[in-house]
């Protein structure tokens, strides 16, 4: 685990300077590929990255990650800002001169509708992360160029909240039009204006030359084109149809890319924000009782499948609820300490053994429902082996993603292969996975512990960073003890670039550093 730390690091800190080596070229178009197409172009109702990969290039945040010293952040459309001493009252003072792709001035009244849209969604508009907000107890406008934030309560996260990539600012006039507007329109302050969405093919932009940081961007324009199999993807990077593809490939992928291409392609490595977990229905018997999570927990030798699973797929690294090497992560120590992540796997299993003869299921039979594409599948096919090892059975039931999302949403499962997925590592993020179902609906697992309701609002009001991190501790040892829901692997993010790409730096999370504004070909 400290080698991939170790080895994400030297990619994230060489991305930088060997670019920074070279003078941008400007000119020229980006063509990368996108797997699907953007349900919706609405960044406030979005979850997947195919919607930022395609509407983040025209849109602008009040703050964002500054990827060379992430997860630190920067100004965007924010040129300062400042803290009250008391933690609840953030002030920013906007750039001067920004304007909307339709030439109209972009102030704080946009800044403000934004954030209300968000907190507040009208009729018709969905917010997914409007309990990122919810400490947000009014906003204030005192000129076109100051917007003031204050809050009900100190929260450790809100600074990168103010950073989130999905946070789009919208035209605060478009939207007292028609609050649905973003859906199907695009209309920010990035730097691309929108073109074309040609649907099932491409979609279009074009530098915005209105653009408020100067000499940005480098590239004419972009055009993402949409292709769901790898084999076309992989095919399209080594005839030159496309610059990049940047969710990610796997080792087997990158090894027939460097064979076929050789210097014409670079790889950037990150150990990615994305963990593969087990889910258990505890609404249902015996998954209702935790000496049966348990056992299922233990049977798991995840130090073996890290090892074996990361020459085949994505699945890398061994980790909590964080993610490995992240600032809230476990130590070794800490980790192998928890239920299920300890090295003694013969001792792991005898106990599963025992604890699922004490429950009175040492038969346990059950179907694994799964999504039907990597790196599911081959999380499901390892956790079927590791199950039998104790005696289970299991049915390894993949299906479409449409019928996995509704088993998932509607508790028509035992057991269920999810994932965790953020933009940033921040705790308050991570363990919402983890929360009572009746305050985190994306808690699969239907569990109800006020214990972890408890430590989450503690930890979020905590702003001493050592003693949130004890609280951290706390949760994260329960929860993986309580095993409701419990990581398998996180996936490791491998990023195919041809060589002439200069300028974008790889991240945790494939919804971050897609503006693309420091994006430039060497020809």
């Amino acid at each position: 685990m400290k080698r991939l730390a170790l080895l994400a690091a030297a990619a994230l800190a060489l991305a930088g300077p060997a670019s920074a080596q070279d003078t941008p070229r400007r000119g020229g178009t980006l063509n990368f590929s996108i797997a699907f197409e953007p349900p919706t172009y609405d960044c406030h109702a979005a979850t997947t990255f195919a919607v930022l990969h395609a509407v983040a290039p025209h849109y602008s945040t009040l703050l964002k990650f500054d990827l060379a010293k992430y997860p630190e952040v920067t100004g965007d459309l924010a040129e300062r800002w400042t803290v009250s001493p008391d933690g609840k009252t953030f002030t920013f003072a906007l750039r001067p001169n920004v304007r909307f792709h339709d030439g109209t001035p972009m102030t704080s009244a946009d800044v403000k509708a934004s954030y209300e849209r968000i907190m507040n969604p009208p009729q018709g508009v969905v917010s997914v992360r409007k309990g990122e907000l919810a400490d947000i107890a009014r906003i204030d406008t005192p000129d076109p160029r100051t917007v003031v934030f204050t809050l009900r309560e100190v929260n450790a996260s809100m600074l990168g909240f103010f950073a989130s990539p999905w946070n789009c600012i919208y035209s605060a006039a478009k939207l007292k039009e028609d609050g649905t507007f973003p859906q199907k329109n695009i209309l920010g302050t990035g730097a691309f204006r929108f073109v074309e969405h040609a649907r099932g093919s491409h979609w279009i932009g074009q530098r915005f030359d209105g653009y408020f940081r100067e000499g940005r961007p480098y590239l004419d324009g972009f055009r993402a084109v949409f292709m769901s199999q790898t084999s076309a993807i992989t095919n399209a990077l080594q005839g030159g149809a496309i610059h990049a593809d940047f969710r990610g490939f796997t080792p087997a992928d990158r090894e027939r890319l460097q064979a076929a291409m050789g210097d014409k392609v670079r790889f950037e490595l990150a150990d990615e924000m994305v963990s593969i977990i087990a889910t258990f229905n505890t609404e249902k018997a015996p998954y209702s009782d935790p000496r049966v999570r348990r056992a299922l927990s233990l049977a798991i030798d995840r130090w073996a499948g890290s090892q074996g699973l990361r020459r085949t797929s994505r699945l890398a690294s061994v980790g909590g609820i964080f993610r490995p090497g992240s600032p809230s992560a476990a130590t070794e120590a800490e980790l192998q300490a928890s239920t299920g992540f300890g090295r003694d796997i013969a001792a792991a299993r005898a106990e599963a053994r025992r604890l699922l003869q004490e429950a009175g299921v040492p038969n346990l039979s059950f179907a694994l429902v799964n999504r039907n594409q990597p790196p599911y599948t081959e999380a499901g096919v390892y956790l079927v082996d590791q199950w039998r090892q104790i005696g289970v059975t299991v049915e390894h039931r993949q299906v479409e993603i449409a019928q996995w999302s509704s088993a998932l949403t509607s508790g028509n499962f035992d057991v269920i292969v999810d994932f965790t997925n953020d933009y940033v590592d921040d705790p308050s993020l991570a363990l919402v996975k983890y929360l009572s179902h009746d305050k985190s609906p994306t808690n699969g697992s239907r569990a109800i512990d006020r214990t972890l309701d408890g430590l989450y609002e503690r930890q979020q009001r905590t702003m001493d960073a050592g003693a949130r991190r004890a609280l951290l501790r706390q949760f994260e040892t329960r929860a993986l003890g309580e095993a409701y829901s419990v990581p398998l692997l996180w996936v490791q993010r491998i990023v195919a670039l041809n060589a002439d790409v200069r300028g974008w730096r790889i991240s945790p999370s494939n919804s971050l550093g897609q503006d693309l504004i420091d994006v430039w070909l060497a020809k």
